[in-house]
């Protein structure tokens, strides 16, 4: 459901609307369906806002939004012109049949405000239009343009309601088209407007000490950030008490830069979150904020948001737990294989005095850090599913993939990382929380039921936990822990943002929001001005935020699921376009999927590809060999053909 549509709900003041609701509160305004309630505004009981949805037989219903209610049936002539997805207004009206029923009196967001089509011949060689999402044939125009003229495989972008033209993206034989095509069908934009480009370009380019004198000055201590080689924005910098066990996690100030209201904060609420393509970002901030003021680089002093976590020496229980603004000066920036050769060789090449400072915190808070995980882990899980990384040339070409994998770096500042996030979600009742809630007992007995038929039996659990312990367990044994553990994520509900804690399943947690990183993502922004307005005792600001959490909440989850499969849009883009060049070769594969939808992972340099099998007899982890048969570049699909099973049918157990 859209923030909006929360709100109507909730109850807002005016005052609280975007600019793009604003037309719709006027028209429900002078549809007599809202009211204004001690000073908020709020739908009438005659009236519905929900999603709609449509069954095969035409008729559609909006869901219930409270036990008391039900759903109301609206029937296909009381529509108007709203469809399947969109977020609707509806009266109710007088019953059928016995069945609660309404008719659509305003449509609130569309579903599908554009397309993203392509021009085609089919096998008939008849000319047509194509939605590069569904494959399905649309309907397209441009005036003073015969579409059949454009080269076949141009892609475009049209009116979902009007059908017109809106943009010419390019063909389909252009790599370079893929990053257009993947940040559009996932709304993601580029450039920014100008008037975020003016005011990020008055943003102060350094920091003043004088001028910031109610700050805690940090900048005695010695901070440093450890990030990605090709890391261009620093989030987050650390240092470590030794003599107090107290723990410093400096996140980039960005609320004191980003005002409320202000175009950056505007376009930011927009994107919600930095899009990462394998050769370039595309940043929730703009980069004169992103990459410079906000930037916790090394040798200039910053502003930072601060959690101080005392930590007990024995327990590594937080005994102490504070927020407040400063000022740091980090002084080293590492990267991660940086600190994994130093934690390798326990320093011994260090020289610089103020590096060997670092390192008299770093590497102690190292096993401090490994001791947390391991403790962190008796009540979590470790999903050991590999993340795959590609290089890109400069024609927009793949070059090759690698595997990434944790190691003891990344541990180190996770760690940290998690601490200052359990420590920020602990202040608040209701506010904004990063929850995972636990998985139904039966999705994983189905995924039980699905790997037996590979020999891997559990037989005694109690609960979901101990079920997926079991499952890990036996997985080990037989070799295919990063396969399976594939497989149990898959079965897992989603990661999200909630006004309301619900705990952290995957992580353990009974508290945990994400504070660490305001620079790429807006739930973290949300959450340091909700604490900025707990410690300053704001009662205004603090009321209007958790007047709207609930809309925030929704809309930075439905960024990040927007966010998350463009980027995975493009990887599969890149990887179809190397399958092309393969078309009809064989190649070794194993199994991950079957049924009808089977799927099969082949083994080659460039790590990840999947292709699509036809229905064929084979079994889950079966070691194949497959030959490419057809590829998409338009929907990044790639189809093989089942050749013949390999001498060793299931991978090593």
């Amino acid at each position: 459901m859209s923030p909006f549509a929360i709100q109507l709900i909730n109850g807002f003041k005016e005052t609280d609307l975007e600019l793009e609701d604003k037309n719709s509160f006027q028209a429900l305004q002078q549809l007599g369906a809202i009211e204004e309630l001690e000073g908020l505004w709020k739908l009438k009981s005659l009236f519905r806002v929900g999603q709609l949805y449509v069954n095969k037989e035409g008729r559609g219903f909006v869901e219930a939004q409270t036990k008391e209610q039900k759903d109301l049936l609206v029937e296909a002539q009381d529509m108007g012109e709203a469809n399947p997805g969109d977020d609707v207004v509806v009266k109710r009206i007088i019953a059928r049949r016995g069945r609660a029923s309404a008719k659509v009196q305003l449509i609130v967001r569309k579903a599908h405000v554009f397309q993203i089509v392509y021009t085609n011949r089919n096998a008939s060689d008849i000319f047509e239009i194509l939605d590069l999402k569904t494959g399905l044939s649309t309907h397209a125009k441009m005036e003073g343009m015969d579409l059949k003229a454009f080269k076949l495989g141009t892609v475009l972008k049209v009116d979902s309601q009007t059908e017109e033209v809106l943009e010419v993206f390019g063909d389909l034989s252009d790599p370079k088209i893929d990053e257009k095509i993947s940040l559009a069908l996932y709304k993601r934009a580029n450039e920014f407007d100008e008037d975020c480009k003016t005011q990020a370009l008055e943003v102060e380019q350094e920091v003043t000490r004088s001028e910031h004198p109610n700050r805690v000055d940090l900048t005695y201590l010695d901070f440093c950030t450890i990030d990605p080689v090709t890391a261009k924005d620093f989030d987050d910098a650390i240092y470590f008490d030794m003599e107090t066990y107290t723990l410093y996690v400096a996140i980039a100030d960005v609320s004191h830069y980003v005002d409320y209201f202000s175009p950056i904060d505007t376009e930011a609420k927009r994107r919600g979150f930095t899009t990462y393509f394998p050769h370039k970002s595309f940043p929730m901030l703009p980069r004169q904020l992103s990459e410079n003021i906000c930037s916790l680089k090394p040798q200039v002093d910053r502003l930072a948001f601060v959690a101080k976590i005392e930590l007990n020496k024995e327990s590594l229980l937080p005994m102490k737990e504070e927020f407040f603004e400063a000022i740091i000066h980090s002084k080293r920036r590492f990267n991660y294989d940086e600190i994994d050769v130093i934690i390798e060789t326990d320093g011994a090449k260090i020289e610089k005095e103020h590096e060997k400072r670092i390192l008299d915190y770093l590497l102690p808070l190292q096993k401090i850090t490994a001791r947390l995980r391991k403790k962190r882990l008796g009540d979590g899980f470790d999903f050991r599913s590999e993340e795959i990384k590609l290089s890109i040339d400069a024609n927009h070409e793949l070059k090759d993939t690698s595997i990434e994998t944790g190691t003891a770096s990344h541990s180190l500042i996770e760690e940290c990382m998690l601490l200052a996030n359990q420590a920020s979600a602990k202040r608040f009742e209701y506010g904004i929380f990063r929850i995972h809630t636990p998985p139904q007992l039966a999705k994983l007995e189905t995924l039980l039921e699905e790997l037996a038929s590979i020999g891997l039996f559990v037989k005694e659990y109690e609960d979901s936990p101990s079920l997926i312990r079991a499952i890990q367990k036996e997985a080990d044994s037989m070799n295919i822990a990063s396969e399976v553990d594939s497989m149990i994520i898959k079965s897992l509900k989603q990661a999200s943002y909630s006004a309301n804690n619900e705990g952290h399943f995957g992580l353990g947690f009974s508290h945990y929001s994400h504070f660490t990183s305001p620079i790429r993502r807006y739930s973290d922004l949300i959450l340091h001005r909700l604490i900025k307005a707990q410690l300053k005792e704001d009662e205004e600001q603090n009321e209007y935020l958790l007047r709207n959490i609930e809309p925030l909440c929704q809309r930075v989850s439905e960024l990040e699921r927007e966010s998350t499969k463009a980027e995975w849009d493009f990887r599969d883009r890149k990887l179809a376009r190397w399958a092309q060049k393969h078309i009809g070769e064989e190649f070794k594969a194993h199994i991950v999927e079957v049924g009808e939808n089977a799927k099969a992972i082949l083994e080659t340099d460039i790590e990840g590809v999947t292709v699509n099998l036809h229905g064929d007899n084979v079994m889950l982890f079966d070691k194949i060999i497959v030959r490419i048969d057809t590829v998409s570049i338009a929907m990044a699909k790639i189809q093989a053909e089942f050749v013949a099973k390999r001498e060793k049918e299931i991978m090593e157990l």
